[in-house]
């Protein structure tokens, strides 16, 4: 039985044998990444609660990946945090344009969502009231731009000449639907392990693990891409950690080479989790993480397998800033909010939905009418590829209606990209109710406005590319 070493390696000789379908053109990749781990103290995200970090588990970074062909540059990050902001994105943004070849609008900055990072500075009421305003968060806030730019040039500077190959796994197992329908006819969000009265699960999942693979005409590994729609909620504690990231990247280092970069990136998950409500065992911390990564880094290694040869051609880019509206606030509704707000930590502390509906309100009424303008992004290379950013935690049926109609061969969507105005359900659940719709901050039908400007744009640069 040939190692997985081997394996690579005879991949590597298949793949050069199928050079002619590349154009002439040269493809170069750089890939980098940078340390973006906070000090201890800083309140960490995700929560409904102000924990304040204690150490480090593993270090967060920021993962960059430069593409460049026919003189032309594109940039993929991908950051261990919970979520990134619109202004964090665009400062990062500036910087990269003014000291690489990378022009703003080939850039795509998304987060893992891991929920072991750290909580910024002026996303949003909540976090302002989580400790987002501690002197802390505003320092990590006010560096982090530079840190991403660091990670990019360092990225451009490493450009080498390569090839792209692709395939798409399937993993089943691990991502489960967090909404079901009751036997009493409500919605449930997380409603217990082996909760009787649960009926189904409101939707479906997305067990695709797409994975593009960079190497070096050599054979030698340069970075795998790996996407997955499962929240990263898995670690809690009080330490920082990039959560089941942390071990497929050590997995793939261990079976590849050392210095291969793993970029992971968050497909649609704002209603997926990893939580079997069919079984009694616990499924959290370090332990459970691991084993997610262990299994997800496993049907990698599967997927090299099956890898092809991707014909790529110079980057292509284009985005659409999308007004979505917002939610419509009842009279009485942000004095009722306001009240709720200030109970938080006393002993009449709000009730969990309390907390999430009053923080959507006091949101709300802060863009004084102002719609949600989203950035929906597309990245091709060639038309077989192209990555889609997407600006919050989108419902899993929203990106499965994307990749059905996308006409690239790969579609791979990253939410929390370029921004993020929190979850984004499909029209159906804000009729059901509970959390996500609760915690929206956009209105009904937002997410079907983001599915048609992302099919738009994935089939206006698919008709380019097709017609060079």
């Amino acid at each position: 039985m040939h190692s997985p070493r081997r394996l690579l390696s005879l991949l590597g000789v298949a793949l050069a044998l199928g050079c002619s379908l590349a154009p002439a053109a040269e493809l170069r990749i750089g890939a980098a990444a940078i340390d973006i781990t906070p000090p201890n103290g800083i309140a960490m995200a995700g929560y409904y609660a102000t924990r304040l970090a204690e150490g480090t588990h593993d270090p967060l970074h920021a993962k960059a990946l430069v593409f460049e062909q026919d003189g032309v540059k594109a940039a993929l990050v991908a950051l261990d945090l919970v979520t990134v902001s619109r202004a964090t994105v665009e400062e990062a943004r500036r910087q990269i344009a003014r000291t690489t070849g990378v022009k703003e609008e080939a850039i795509m900055i998304s987060a893992t969502h891991s929920h072991t990072g750290p909580l910024m500075n002026g996303i949003s009421v909540r976090n302002a009231a989580y400790g987002g305003d501690l002197e802390v968060a505003k320092l990590y806030t006010a560096a982090l731009p530079g840190k991403i730019a660091a990670a990019v040039r360092q990225a451009e500077l490493a450009l080498v000449p390569a090839r792209l190959s692709a395939a798409v796994g399937s993993e089943p197992s691990l991502p489960f639907n967090r909404r079901f329908v009751m036997k009493d006819g409500s919605i449930g969000w997380n409603p217990g392990k082996l909760n009787p009265n649960i009926v189904r699960p409101t939707g479906p999942i997305d067990p695709a693990v797409p994975v593009v693979f960079a190497e070096t005409p050599a054979g030698k590994p340069l970075a795998t891409y790996v996407n997955f729609a499962m929240h990263l909620d898995t670690v809690g504690g009080m330490q920082f950690s990039s959560d089941y990231a942390f071990t497929l990247a050590r997995i793939l280092n261990q079976v590849t080479t050392p210095d291969m970069l793993t970029v992971f990136t968050i497909g649609c998950a704002g209603d997926i989790n990893h939580v079997n409500t069919g079984i009694k065992a616990p499924q959290k911390g370090h332990v459970e993480a691991t084993r997610i990564g262990t299994i997800l880094a496993g049907e990698v290694l599967k997927t090299y397998a099956r890898l092809e040869p991707v014909a790529t051609a110079r980057p292509a880019f284009r985005h659409e800033l999308v007004p979505l509206p917002l939610p419509v606030l009842a009279p009485g509704e942000v004095e009722k909010a306001r009240a709720f707000a200030t109970r938080i930590g006393s002993p009449k502390d709000p009730t969990f939905l309390e907390k999430v509906w009053a923080f959507k309100v006091l949101d709300v009424y802060g863009r004084n009418g102002q719609p949600q303008d989203v950035e929906v992004q597309v990245i091709s290379l060639g038309r077989d590829l192209a990555w889609v950013g997407l600006p919050g935690e989108i419902f899993v049926e929203l990106g499965l209606a994307i990749k059905a109609a996308s006409p690239f061969k790969h579609t791979i969507i990253a939410e929390l990209a370029n921004g993020s105005i929190g979850y984004i359900p499909t029209k159906r659940a804000y009729a059901e109710g509970n959390y996500e719709p609760i915690s929206a901050r956009c209105a009904e039908g937002s997410g079907e406005m983001i599915v048609d400007a992302a099919v738009r744009l994935l089939k206006a640069l698919h008709a380019e590319a097709a017609a060079k």
